[in-house]
Formats: structure tokens, sequence, C-alpha cells
């Protein structure tokens, strides 16, 4: 059992950066592939990026690419989320996820999930 725990949300104005934080415990964190998703108030939770276990490779949602980077830190046992130019349409909950193996976007094949944060962005 994968327990996670966000950090680093928070208020922030319009083209500013903020950088999350999610720390896993209780397996083995190299042998998952990370997610990081956000669902916004009455919003479907939505993919916004993915990392191989090694970190090697990277996939990210169109609306977020080029503004955030996805990171891990497997003797850590961290996953960071590095989000600049923030706009206010990036205002959600944001999860962090993990899953056995292959990096995917779909959040029904993400075995466990952390509590999540909020991120603010003011206009």
């Amino acid at each position: 059992q994968v327990q996670l725990v966000e950090s680093g949300g928070g208020l922030v104005q319009a083209g500013g950066s903020l950088r999350l934080s999610c720390a896993a415990s209780g397996g083995t964190f190299s042998t998952y592939a990370m997610g990081w998703f956000r669902q916004a108030p009455g919003k479907e939770r939505e993919f916004v990026a993915a990392i191989t276990r090694s970190g090697g490779t990277t996939i990210y949602a169109d609306s977020v690419k080029g503004r955030f980077t996805i990171s891990r830190d497997n003797a850590k046992n961290t996953v960071y989320l590095q989000m600049n130019s923030l706009k206010p349409e990036d205002t959600a909950v944001y999860y962090c996820a993990a899953r056995r193996i292959t990096i995917n976007q779909a959040a029904a094949n993400y075995e466990y999930w952390g509590q999540g944060t909020q991120v603010t962005v003011s206009s």
C-alpha cells in the first residue's frame, strides 16, 4: 500500500510560480510511474503530467506544456511539479497518483492517490 502526501499549494498571482511536491511511503517508489492530476470546482479530474519510473520520459497535457515540469527523485521518494507562468484557469486541487510500471494519462488507471493540495491563481 502506497501513501502519497502532496504539499506546496497556495495562492499566487497570475504569471507566478509554484512547486508542488508529493512524498511517497509504504512501497518501492521506483517501481511506480507517477502522475499529477487536477480538479477544478464543477469539473472532472483531468490529467496534467506523468513521469516514468526512471524519470526518463514525461508527458504533459497540452494546456500546461511548456509551463509545467514534472520530475522525480527516487532517492527521496518524491515527485515534483514545477508550475510557471500560472494562469487563473490553473486554479484547482492538484493530486498526485501512482500506478505500477507504465506511464498513463487516464486517472482510472492509477491505483494510489494523495489527498490533494489547493492551487489558486488570482488575476
